[in-house]
């Protein structure tokens, strides 16, 4: 395979460099498990599974201090050779369960990445710190008390230097526009969304994996700078379980899985490591430590695992829309996510999705006539969606990760009264903004909705809705908590820097240690805090690096 490509950029050739390909010419130590033929044992000073925002983050920053490092992935290597912006290639090659991933009772769809680079392979590329509300919440309810604005600032800076994190510049395609414009008639506030991105086309596929490395995915930068410094990387292969020792970690056995339907195959892959990091994501994590009966006194472990539920709502616009181009996620608005105190009703963030045919057919309620004629109106489709906060009220306790009869980890995440309520204003919210902006028709994505076609008929309808599950379509694609970070070991399952409070070894650096949902997109915050954590295990490996001043 060459490490160059030829593609056409407007009326140009341009030739893109692959740096997956050209760091295995160099010489690389990746094994792929779904190759192997015989049994694989790996020996590292770090063990990390999973290798999205947490386990790039960690594989790099140890790696710096000249730790050997193992990294274990799930799902394959692919790169931008492979990534062709086809929905049909995409969603089964990338995603967990071909994208159709759903909580235990199907009232929600879960996108989550499962490829080298997680989720931030094939994320919008939203990136957002931590809202300092949220952090003030942890500090009083867990006792984080070094998770302030003020301190994690310098990590935030780190990480947003390493990774081109910066206002979009750009236009905003007209997807995002019209929540700018029919906002700004209403008098809501609204702002530019910040992109981890370096060269970007402004193609709008970022979901099915950047086709000219303009993302900055862990694909791109932290894994390969790890690669060089000689880590070892792993995929195809299933963290199955850890060995426990008294009081430590001896051990991690995977499987090695078929690269067609993730069956597994007949060879073993076992690591001992000195230590070992989880960042398989808040639903792979906490599954994998449940597989491993490690010890959990109070059943914190899989418990508070929160989702942001998103619901959505289209309009039919006078013109065309064009949602499945340009950067998919540019304006938002946080104006409704703390109307009320943080503790008080449901707050919800709003931004817009990219609308492609295969994501859009499956989401969209009808079926039929009625559903193919939604997909004859695909270009003028504009579609808002309401982020909802989750975990900060004693009615919303979020979700708890089970393992099904095979070990394979569910979600069960009950929808209360609670987000119901919020969700119904939301509804209403987004089809104001809708209509304020031009809209012909709104349709709130609900099977008993219809399109409405003016702002009363709306208000009226959405109040009347039932809202229950599988009428109300629910998706995410934030998952966090489930391996609550705290103070005290009665709540949570590891300390603030992601240390098991009762395993010594082992470390957890991804979204599980959310005590709550954080009430934006994740990636930037996962980003900071695993190179806080892994600074943290650096020094306490006796390695050094330099942490960022304060």
């Amino acid at each position: 395979m060459d490490a160059d490509r030829i593609s056409r950029s407007a009326d140009r050739f341009v030739t893109i460099s692959d740096p997956i390909v050209a760091g295995i010419e160099r010489g690389w130590i990746v094994h792929d498990a779904s190759k192997l033929d015989r049994d694989l044992h790996v020996e590292a000073d770090v063990a990390i599974v999973g290798t999205g925002a947490g386990g790039g983050v960690a594989a790099e920053i140890l790696s710096m201090a000249g730790l050997r490092i193992v990294m274990i992935e799930e799902g394959p290597l692919q790169s931008s050779t492979d990534f062709h912006m086809l929905e049909r290639e995409a969603y089964p090659n990338l995603y967990q369960e071909s994208a159709a991933r759903k909580t235990k009772d199907k009232a929600i769809t879960i996108l989550q990445g499962r490829t080298v680079g997680g989720s931030t392979t094939v994320n919008w590329t939203s990136s957002f710190r931590t809202p300092p509300a949220t952090l003030a919440f942890w500090r009083d309810r867990y006792g984080l008390t070094e998770y302030s604005p003020e301190l994690l600032a310098p990590w935030f800076e780190r990480m947003e230097r390493r990774l081109d994190i910066t206002p979009w510049q750009v236009v905003p395609n007209e997807n995002n526009a019209i929540l700018q414009r029919g906002a700004s008639g209403l008098g809501i506030p609204t702002a530019v969304v910040s992109r981890n991105v370096k060269g970007c086309a402004n193609l709008g596929y970022c979901g099915m994996g950047c086709p000219i490395n303009a993302k900055q995915s862990m694909l791109v930068t932290t894994i390969p700078a790890a690669l060089d410094r000689g880590a070892v990387l792993v995929h195809h292969a299933r963290a199955e379980r850890f060995s426990l020792q008294r009081d430590e970690i001896s051990g991690l056995v995977c499987s090695a899985l078929d690269a067609r339907d993730q069956t597994t195959l007949p060879y073993a892959i076992t690591v001992s490591a000195k230590a070992y990091v989880a960042a398989a994501g808040a639903i792979g994590t906490p599954a994998l430590l449940l597989r491993s009966r490690l010890p959990d006194p109070q059943r914190r472990l899989g418990a508070r695992t929160f989702l942001h539920p998103v619901v959505l709502s289209a309009a039919a616009m006078p013109k065309a829309v064009d949602a499945f181009a340009g950067a998919p996620q540019s304006i938002y608005s946080d104006h409704f996510l703390y109307a009320n105190r943080i503790d008080g009703p449901a707050g919800y963030k709003l931004e817009v999705p990219p609308v492609h045919p295969l994501l859009m057919a499956v989401t969209m309620p009808g079926f039929g006539v009625g559903g193919a004629q939604l997909i004859g109106e695909l270009r003028r489709l504009q579609v808002i969606l309401a982020l909802m906060r989750d975990g900060f009220h004693d009615d919303s306790q979020g979700g708890t990760v089970e393992l099904k009869r095979d070990s394979a980890p569910v979600l069960d995440y009950p929808i209360t009264d609670y987000l119901w309520e919020g969700m119904r204003r939301a509804f209403l919210t987004m089809a104001e903004i809708q209509f304020a902006a031009g809209a012909k028709s709104v349709l709130p994505v609900h099977e008993s909705a219809w399109p409405y076609t003016s702002w009363k008929q709306a208000r009226a309808q959405i109040a009347a809705l039932p809202m229950e599950i599988l009428l109300a379509r629910v998706v995410s694609a934030h998952v966090m908590g489930g391996c609550a970070m705290g103070a005290a070991g009665r709540d949570s399952v590891v300390d603030g820097n992601g240390r098991h409070h009762l395993v010594d070894n082992l470390y957890v650096f991804d979204g599980s240690v959310f005590p709550t949902s954080l009430g934006t997109n994740p990636q930037l915050s996962i980003y900071a805090i695993a190179a806080r954590m892994a600074t943290r295990l650096a020094q306490t490996l006796g390695r050094t690096t330099r942490p960022p001043k304060v």
